[in-house]
This record gives structure tokens, sequence and C-alpha cells, in this order.
């Protein structure tokens, strides 16, 4: 592995490419290990070169967006790991808004206000990136990026570009197509509608108040950390059965919402999946229901 990414490295002079880097410098929950080499393109030729030479030379190659849904093992992750902050333009055509991958989902919402665009109120507060949003079908408060988004440019693992409109997706909660073919996100169009600026930035601060409200922003974590079983509400099931402040190290279920797995200080990728393990374990115990993840978990375990 050392030799092939001193090859990309060698290939590729003038990509920003870190070796063995602590992934837990840029997740939300403050955890994870190294990745083998740790990229960091500024357009998309770059980030189009990287996959051809991961590919050439056979590196497993990994993206993220925001880091924000996702919990990296304390391995790190094994090849080439994409961080996609630097792809992060916006730009806004009559009822349209396109983003870069890397772009902020909250610097999104925040352009459609500003040209008087509503429909992407109830991302306001959402902390990925659209790459990751669109992967995983993001959404809150009776609204998902499926609603809204009109076309979708990726490339394959080849290399290859390709366009998908919204019907090609195959969106589903928290799901998207992209999941399951592994192409990378490039740019993602957002169709909206015209709407009185106040009263959608009237929408945005509610909505950012009732987050603040609810939700333990004040600590480092990976957001909701399971699926929505169908008929139950998450965090209440967890409630219910007394788990909320359980902790293994200083990884704890959230004493302010219970559907979130917060970093008290140091905690690492095992202590959050221990959680997860207990929680799912006494959830089907005390009401035999199967909680599934909709946090992303990847890496190596160490």
């Amino acid at each position: 592995m050392n030799k092939k990414v001193s090859e990309l490295i060698k290939r590729l002079p003038r990509i920003t490419l870190l070796q063995d880097e602590p992934l837990s410098k840029y997740s939300n929950t403050r955890t994870g290990g190294p990745a083998d080499v740790l990229a960091f393109p500024n357009n998309s030729q770059e980030l189009i070169e990287l996959v051809n030479q991961a590919a050439q030379l056979q590196l497993p190659l990994t993206i993220l967006g925001n880091a924000s849904n996702l919990i990296v093992k304390d391995g790190g992750i094994e090849g080439l790991v994409v961080i996609l902050r630097n792809l992060n333009q916006i730009t806004c055509h009559e009822n349209k808004i396109t983003a870069e991958a890397g772009a902020a989902l909250i610097a999104v919402t925040e352009t459609a206000c500003q040209q008087g665009l509503t429909g992407l109120e109830f991302a306001a507060g959402i902390p990925g990136s659209v790459g990751g949003a669109v992967f995983m079908n993001a959404g809150a408060y009776e609204g998902e990026i499926s609603q809204v988004v009109e076309e979708v440019t990726v490339i394959d693992r080849q290399g290859n570009l390709k366009h998908y409109k919204n019907h090609d997706l195959n969106f589903n909660y928290r799901h998207s197509r992209i999941q399951v073919e592994g192409d990378l996100i490039l740019t993602a169009t957002f169709a909206l509608r015209p709407g009185k600026r106040q009263l959608i930035r009237e929408k945005m601060n509610e909505l950012n108040f009732q987050r603040a409200a609810k939700q333990p922003l004040e600590y480092p974590s990976c957001g909701s950390v399971f699926q929505r079983p169908k008929g139950y509400y998450t965090g209440k099931l967890i409630h219910d059965a007394g788990l909320q402040g359980f902790r293994v190290g200083d990884a704890q279920i959230s004493l302010k919402h219970a559907g979130f797995i917060i970093n008290l200080g140091q905690a690492t990728a095992k202590d959050y999946l221990a959680v997860i393990k207990h929680v799912q374990q006494v959830i089907w115990e005390k009401f035999q229901v199967k909680l599934e993840t909709e946090v992303r978990i990847i890496g190596r375990n160490a």
C-alpha cells in the first residue's frame, strides 16, 4: 500500500495529499483513525485525476463530504480518502440553484433565501455537504432532498461523466441509487419556487431555533444515529427504554435528545459502536423493534 501511495503522490504533485492523516480532525464526532492518504481537490478536474489514478493503481477510494453523518473506525481508512470541501461553488439561475458536492447544505439554503427561493427551508440547519445530502437523501421536518433535486452530475469509478435526473436516482428514506452504484457526486441542481424572502427567513429561523432547543449542538456528534422504524419515533423508544445518559467511555446518549450520541471529550469510534450495539440490543429486547443505523460506518477496526 505504501508503494501505491508514494506513486500516487509522485503522479499528482499539484494536489494536496497527506499521508497517515488522522480523520478525527475532520469528522463531526472528532473520532476516527488515519487515512493512508488524504486528498483535497480544488476543482472537478483534480477530482477526476484522483479517481483515474486511484483506479490505475488499484487504490481503494473513499469520498467524504462534510463527514457529518459518519463514523470512521479507529483503524482509519485504507487507500485514498478524498474530502470535497474545496469543491464548494454555488450558482443560481432563475429558480434553480446548482452546487458542487462539497458545498455546505446550509450555504445552499442561505443562497436560496437571499434569492427569494422557497423549498429548501427544511435543510437550513442540516450540517452536511450537498454531496452527502444527495447520497443519503437527507431530510428533516417533513422535508427531504429528493423533493427538490432536479439533476445530479456524477463520475463513476472509472472517471466517466454521467447525468441523473431525479427519477433516475431511486430515492427512498435515507437512500439513493448513489449508495448502491458508488458513483461520485460532482454537482446537484435544485429546482425551487419563488417565495417571499421574509417568510423564508422566518421559517429557517424557526427551524434553527427548534434544532438548538432540542438537539445537543454544543457537543460533537454524528447527528441522527438511527433510522426511524415504521410506526415509531426512535428518540422516544430510547427514552422509554431508560437509555438516555448511557455511555461507553466518552460516547454518551444525549440527555437532550435520545437520538444523538455525543462525544464528551475523548470518545473513540469503538465507544460509539459499543453504544450503538447496546441500544439496538435493548430496544429489541424491550420492544421487538429492530433499529437500523442511519449514520454511515466505514473504515478498519483498530
